[in-house]
């Protein structure tokens, strides 16, 4: 997706995007979170949106929160300030492409529902390996693209209307494990229907 139409899509979404989607994506958010707080530490999120996830991680946890709109950290920043989330140390915009933190800086990376958006997911993966810490993990839940049944026949009639929906629909996966420096140590559907995918990678010491 090009930036523009993302910031015109999530400036649509952000109104109503916790009641909605936000939803629909619960069950990612709570396990990603719960990881994130059992490894403990710095988190980086990538794409924190509304900030749905932000009360999940413990009070223990520092956490920074990154999102290339406006929009949507206008109703993080309120949820932060409404539910005192006082583990939550900043929230900036930013281009996930390039991230303003210098090499090895977090513990743990969490990419939730994003990586289908940007327009280059294979730099802001090597974005995200790069900021994250020897030996720490990244996280990612997202949906990917199937092979066959019904779900990727709807996969593909949507996938035209990436830019108005704001995710794409038929994401491959293959998309998201070409770093070297990153190996896939867990792979987890979520929910019954499997809409959603877990990927647990470790940086290489």
């Amino acid at each position: 997706m090009k930036p523009e139409a993302i910031t015109n899509s999530y400036k649509r979404w952000a109104p109503i995007y916790d009641a909605t989607f936000g939803k629909i994506t619960h069950a990612g958010r709570h396990h990603a979170t719960q990881v994130a707080n059992q490894i403990g530490g710095d988190v980086l999120e990538v794409g924190v949106g509304t900030g749905l996830a932000l009360p999940f991680y413990a009070p223990g946890i520092s956490v920074t929160g990154i999102d290339f709109s406006d929009d949507m950290l206008d109703r993080a920043r309120a949820k932060v300030d409404e539910e005192n989330l006082t583990h939550v140390k900043d929230l900036r915009q930013m281009d996930a492409r390039n991230l303003d933190f210098p090499d090895n800086s977090f513990d743990t990376v969490v990419a939730m529902h994003l990586i289908s958006v940007v327009p280059d997911p294979e730099q802001v993966m090597a974005e995200m390996a790069r900021v994250c810490k020897p030996g720490g993990q990244i996280l990612v839940v997202n949906h990917f693209a199937r092979d066959e049944g019904w779900l990727a026949w709807f996969e593909r009639k949507f996938a035209p209307f990436a830019d108005f929906l704001g995710w794409h629909s038929n994401f491959p996966k293959d998309r998201v494990l070409g770093v070297s420096a990153l190996n896939l140590v867990e792979e987890k559907h979520l929910t019954k229907l499997g809409l959603f995918t877990f990927l647990r990678m470790q940086k290489a010491v």
